[in-house]
């Protein structure tokens, strides 16, 4: 299932994310100064600035038309699309876009939606159909996106019902080995019956087709978002003239869609708010660093706030989850403002810890992250280290253990092994004690090794997120005085400063891939901010 590079979105201005250019200064100061604005843009947007997706948006073409710019996402899903006929990225990361983009194609073609050209339509809606029926017809070697194995089915089904309306003389589209319509006739049954769904599964509500439209045991919040999903509140509205089953929430969920599309001017992203999640990461990137920066106390005092007995979500309408939770608490004894870790225990699942109870699944970053939390807070409250010294040990060994034979780790949560690598390798060298010491040197061979001729490193391509994280596992971990380092960080300086920074690829995962601008960005500064003072001592 090959495809060209990932696509990249729009990384500067308003509508697209931060308005501070990607392209990097060279100067500490100037580092600072563009970190500060950075932490000023969080105050502005709470939010959250993210990337457009594909996915999102095509769910939106299909179940919400008479929203607000809906022929701007509909023209969004055709100029995206690839000259293959595909959405998305490489490797598998291309079957949900491409399904989502291309059943909400066909539903504009089904409904006749006016003010649209329907030959360019029928063309781009062809050019989807035939790269999914090629992929489709393989063995597909799919990544671990979130509820991938109900979306999958439940838009391979939607196409189908489509293609049987518009008589086109198409196949019926087969699904992916493996997968079946079972489980999610289940979820549907489910929320047919009125029972409270999880909070978990709210954030891919749409899944459930029309019993999602007013299901009686789910309401949205106050802000009115159901999963912090724009798909998801979506399906849960229906249509505006049913009421929403009678439901007086209709009106708020209605008020935020409309808000959210108001961002990109039309398409939305896959997840929204996600403050906490947001000014935790920017934060904990920029003063781990050592980048000094004035950081607003009201947004110390919200990180404080967010935390609660289960922990804190990503963002409101999420359910709260451990690797969130981890780099709040983190980023609060980093600042000087500890607060006792005793939430995260209830993710603990014997020697590593879980996203959330009960997760399918292991992720080393989740993990690498919970470390920190432990690590940083005793390094802040020594009298706690009785507490948690066994704890922190059993997660090095956990995450060393999972090392990969070349150095890297790989993640869940996120496309690129240098993520996953910076996060492991950087817990590991600070509260990972003597023990992790080779495996976070195996980390930093394993990133001089994949330097690209022109200074950056990246999976597909070369990318300034991915630059920036080869670049702290260089420059933040033991031996960072190698001149080795000094010299690869040098040109992947060289590589970020030179940058014109106009797109930047998404790469995180959720139900599609996404970019969260201000935390890309507070990397790419934390990183050019460490290899600019390296430079000057060196």
């Amino acid at each position: 299932m090959a495809a060209p590079a990932p696509q990249r979105t729009a990384a500067r201005g308003v509508k697209n994310g931060t308005n501070v250019s990607l392209a990097t200064a060279t100067d500490p100061a100037d580092l600072t100064a563009t970190a500060n604005e950075l932490l000023a843009s969080l105050m502005l947007r709470p939010w959250g600035q993210v990337s457009p997706s594909v996915y999102e948006t095509g769910r939106l073409v299909s179940l919400a038309p008479w929203l607000t710019g809906h022929g701007e996402r509909i023209g969004y899903l055709v100029r995206t699309q690839r000259p293959d006929g595909s959405w998305g990225a490489p490797d598998g990361y291309g079957l949900v876009p491409t399904l989502s983009a291309t059943e909400g194609i066909l539903a504009a073609l089904t409904r006749s939606d006016p003010g649209i050209g329907r030959d360019r339509l029928l063309e781009t809606a062809e050019r989807g159909l035939k790269v999914l029926g090629g992929w489709l017809k393989e063995r597909l070697d799919l990544p671990d996106m979130p509820a991938i194995e109900h979306i999958v089915p439940s838009l391979v089904s939607l196409i189908n019902q489509h293609l049987a309306e518009l008589g086109a003389g198409h196949e019926p589209l087969p699904l992916p080995e493996g997968m079946t319509y079972d489980t999610l006739r289940l979820v549907r049954e489910w929320i047919k019956s009125g029972a409270e769904v999880p909070e978990k599964l709210l954030h891919a509500l749409e899944i459930a087709g029309a019993e999602a439209a007013g299901a009686p045991g789910i309401r949205p919040t106050p802000i009115g978002t159901i999963g912090a999903s724009p798909a998801a509140t979506a399906a849960w509205l229906g249509r505006p003239e049913a009421g929403s089953g009678g439901s007086p929430d209709g009106e708020p969920a209605r008020q935020h869609l409309e808000a959210v599309v108001r961002l990109h001017g039309g398409p939305v992203p896959v997840g929204l708010p996600i403050t906490v999640f947001e000014r935790s990461w920017v934060l904990s990137w920029l003063v781990r660093a050592g980048v000094p920066v004035e950081v607003p106390p009201e947004m110390l005092a919200d990180i404080r706030a967010a935390i609660g007995p289960e922990g804190t979500p990503a963002g409101y309408g999420l359910p709260a989850d451990a690797d969130t939770t981890s780099v709040a608490l983190y980023t609060l004894s980093l600042a000087g403002a500890p607060y006792e870790p005793d939430c995260l225990w209830r993710f603990r699942s014997g020697t590593h810890f879980a996203t959330w109870p009960g997760e399918q699944g292991t992720s080393v970053s989740v993990n690498a992250h919970v470390l920190d939390a432990f690590g940083q807070y005793v390094a802040r409250r020594p009298d706690a280290a009785p507490r948690y010294a066994e704890t922190i040990a059993d997660l090095s060994a956990w995450i060393g253990e999972r090392q990969q034979p070349d150095g890297s780790w790989t993640d869940r949560w996120h496309a690129s092994p240098y993520y996953a690598t910076v996060s492991c390798a950087l817990s590991l060298d600070e509260f990972g004690g003597p023990g992790a010491a080779p495996a976070v040197r195996a980390a930093a061979e394993w990133v001089l090794s994949t330097q690209r001729p022109d200074g950056s490193w990246g999976r597909w391509e070369g990318t300034a997120e991915e630059t920036a994280y080869a670049m702290q596992v260089l420059l933040l971990t033991e031996g960072r005085d190698d001149p080795r380092r000094i010299e690869a960080a040098d040109r992947g300086l060289a590589y970020l400063a030179g940058s014109t920074g106009g797109e930047h690829p998404p790469l995180w995962h959720d139900k599609d891939l996404y970019a969260p601008f201000a935390i890309t960005r507070a990397a790419v500064i934390a990183s050019s901010y460490l290899a600019a003072r390296a430079a000057v001592t060196s």
